[in-house]
């Protein structure tokens, strides 16, 4: 049985556990794009708009804590709590239109993402998007980060039983790749998202991109590193290769 983290969420067990790997599941916002700064502009402009905040702008510190990793619902219910849910989601619609009109523009990959995604190719695995994004939102940045035909399924929380911190979006990711969480681990950057993976008994990478860390490790993430180009990542994926050399030479 895992380990628990300090706050009694079970940690996710370490990467190499998972030979061999079947899968590699990716959130998208903060994981395969840093777009959380777009983000945060967006919700800033149009919440100064409507006099938020007496006209003082929402800091970095506020929109990780209220908006950062949420579903629309959470986000609307945290920004909006006196007004009727339906306005608040309103809300967030129109700023998810002007997200995009600056993702179009802006848009960045995650430091070296494009080496991790040819080591998923070299390696044959499986590979989905699961995110609490909007689909449309969500095919855009694909799009935009040249990874339309990368990716097998692309899962929206939105569109699940739950979106993420339920285990729902993770679980929908494995049965559409017809794959094992025993044999999945997945790259994310968000506190929520971790324990949605933790909770599909998936292990976790958290790429730090703007939570904190400590945040991503109370979730239960097995391994935190700081983008793609980290040595611990490449450690543990190094890990992976020799696990499964191990399982061929004892097959063959």
């Amino acid at each position: 049985m895992a380990a628990a983290t300090p706050n009694g969420i079970p940690a996710s067990r370490p990467v190499a556990s998972s030979v061999p790997i079947e899968a590699v599941l990716f959130d998208i916002d903060g994981t395969l794009c840093d777009s959380d700064p777009l983000h945060h502009v967006a919700f800033q402009e149009m919440l100064l708009e409507i006099g938020y905040n007496n006209g003082v702008p929402i800091d970095e510190e506020f929109f990780i804590n209220n908006i950062a990793g949420r579903s629309d619902v959470e986000a609307a219910q945290n920004l909006f709590p006196d007004w009727p849910l339906e306005k608040g989601l309103k809300f967030l619609e129109d700023k998810e239109a002007k997200y995009r009109s600056l993702a179009k523009e802006r848009l960045e990959p995650v430091k070296g993402l494009a080496k991790v995604v040819q080591w998923v190719k070299d390696h044959g695995y499986k590979r989905a998007a699961v995110t609490n994004a909007p689909r449309i939102n969500s095919e855009l940045m694909i799009s935009l980060l040249g990874l339309t035909d990368f990716f097998q399924a692309v899962i929206v929380g939105g569109e699940c039983e739950k979106p993420k911190p339920a285990p729902f979006p993770y679980l929908k990711a494995l049965k559409e790749l017809q794959v094992s969480a025993d044999h999945t681990f997945i790259f994310e950057d968000s506190a929520s998202g971790t324990r949605a993976g933790v909770a599909a008994g998936i292990p976790v990478v958290a790429v730090a991109t703007r939570n904190p860390e400590k945040s991503l490790l109370d979730a239960g993430a097995t391994l935190i590193i700081k983008d793609y180009e980290d040595p611990k990542l490449w450690s543990a994926l190094e890990e992976i290769d020799r696990e499964e050399a191990k399982l061929k030479k004892a097959d063959a």
